[in-house]
């Protein structure tokens, strides 16, 4: 097999960013008869679980900036976030139609909310609140989460028409290991040498997992990140910085390439989270749906949408990603009108100023269209950062 270069991966993946017919996720659910597709909004789901009953787990992270919202505005109040009004859009201009089922995770009340609303006007459409634990006890929350994946997984069992099995979950655990574990190295090498691997770049490699078949986005990565290792590019006098807040409504690209043009390294991000929640492997002997439900509870990522059950804990995944990855500041970038986002900050705030580690903070949406202004004020920030650190 011929080996790609790095501009031809990218190439694809942003083809498959801007496609928002999701052709790829078509063109799979068309090549053999009985395949279904099951859509899922920001943060998190089992994607496993979906794996395992042979469907595709298909990421919606809304309509992004190239899609204009004309029905979507008709739904929902002006004083939220976009991406509910551009994921309705979706579904009534048709982009989505081949979508088989929906699931809406716990993140705030208008993910809530979408999931009542995808109810009303698809009825025949498969959709379902999938919510998460707020207790992360093992005999209150472990139940709680256990519980909800065995109801997902009949859901998903007569919508297929067959068991899914233990070691049809076992297989399926084992194969998104991999994937996170490519993930993870990724973002490992973006830390270590960020003008290998451009923020911009890895952002679209791995949101092509979104889309792909999971077994397709591992060899993708592979050969990303071995392009990219063999590819000499300049080192720029840039800053390292963590980009935090991004967790659900997803940046536009020209934001991303904005920050990166204003003088930051993003050697690491909140973006997509899915493609790295779970933290380390999950085990495939035992029961796989309770190793999935510890998984959750005991090793997976910290976010705003995330109950913190530690105090003491809090904001403490952002300072030590920052000492891991040598960042020299933290951007907090919100979605405008996110709750979750928005009332985290400040506590973060203050325990990155207890740490002496500088920040700013801006809003955004994912239509956003004019970056001067965030570009200027993150080359400031860059420009402070290195006048500080020479003082």
């Amino acid at each position: 097999m011929t080996e790609k270069t790095v501009s031809e991966i990218v190439a694809r993946c942003e083809a498959l960013y801007e496609d928002l017919n999701f052709t790829a996720a078509r063109e799979w659910k068309e090549a053999e008869p009985g395949r279904k597709v099951i859509g899922y909004l920001p943060v998190y789901v089992p994607r496993e679980l979906i794996h395992a009953a042979g469907m595709l787990p298909l990421g919606i992270m809304g309509g992004g900036d190239n899609l204009e919202v004309i029905h979507g505005d008709a739904y929902y109040q002006s004083y939220i976030c976009r991406i509910p009004r551009s994921t309705i859009e979706l579904g009534v201009s048709g982009r989505v139609d081949f979508v088989d089922g929906m699931l809406f995770p716990s993140i705030c009340d208008v993910i809530r909310n979408l999931s009542g609303m995808w109810k009303m006007l698809f009825p025949d459409v498969y959709s379902k609140y999938f919510d998460v634990p707020q207790t992360y006890k093992d005999e209150i929350g472990g139940v709680f989460y256990t519980g909800e994946m065995r109801e997902l997984l009949s859901d998903l069992e007569k919508m297929a028409g067959r068991k899914i099995t233990d070691d049809d979950i076992r297989h399926s655990i084992k194969v998104y290991n991999e994937n996170r574990r490519l993930v993870n190295e990724l973002y490992t090498f973006r830390s270590e040498k960020p003008w290998q691997a451009p923020a911009s770049e890895a952002y679209l490699v791995i949101r092509a997992g979104l889309v792909l078949p999971v077994e397709e986005h591992s060899k993708l990565l592979r050969q990303y990140i071995d392009a990219a290792m063999a590819e000499e590019r300049p080192i720029k006098d840039n800053s390292k910085v963590v980009v935090t807040g991004m967790f659900c409504e997803q940046p536009p690209l020209n934001l991303i390439k904005s920050l990166e043009l204003s003088g930051c390294y993003v050697v690491d991000d909140d973006f997509m989270l899915v493609s790295r929640w779970l933290i380390g492997d999950v085990p495939t002997d035992g029961d796989p749906v309770h190793n999935l439900s510890q998984a959750f509870l005991h090793h997976s990522m910290s976010t705003a949408a995330k109950y913190e059950p530690d105090e003491k804990e809090k904001g403490q995944f952002l300072v030590r990603t920052v000492k891991n990855t040598g960042a020299e500041g933290v951007i907090f970038a919100a979605t405008s009108f996110c709750d979750p986002a928005l009332l985290d900050r400040p506590m973060l705030q203050n325990i990155l100023s207890d740490a002496n580690i500088p920040y700013i903070a801006f809003k955004y949406a994912e239509n956003s269209g004019q970056m001067q202004p965030i570009r200027e004020q993150a080359g400031t920030f860059v420009d402070s950062i290195k006048l500080w650190s020479a003082a």
